[in-house]
């Protein structure tokens, strides 16, 4: 994928298909709706299973406009 990815505005399949998130979609999901919008790619790493797994994939992401 060599687009960059709005974490706060994409589905959890267009997360799975970013590298070192695949199979993480449903849990990133499912914590924006429960707790809200991300506004810094930091939060990631309270995503149950993602605590230092999103290093390699911050220049793939982003949380759009806050």
């Amino acid at each position: 994928m060599s687009d960059v990815v709005n974490v706060n505005a994409v589905t959890a399949s267009e997360l799975d298909a970013v590298p070192g998130l695949q199979g993480h979609g449903f849990e990133i999901v499912r914590y924006r709706c429960e707790r809200g919008r991300f506004t810094d790619l930091r939060q990631l790493e309270e995503v149950p299973g993602l605590a230092g797994k999103v290093d390699g994939s911050r220049a793939a992401l982003s949380v759009g406009e806050t």
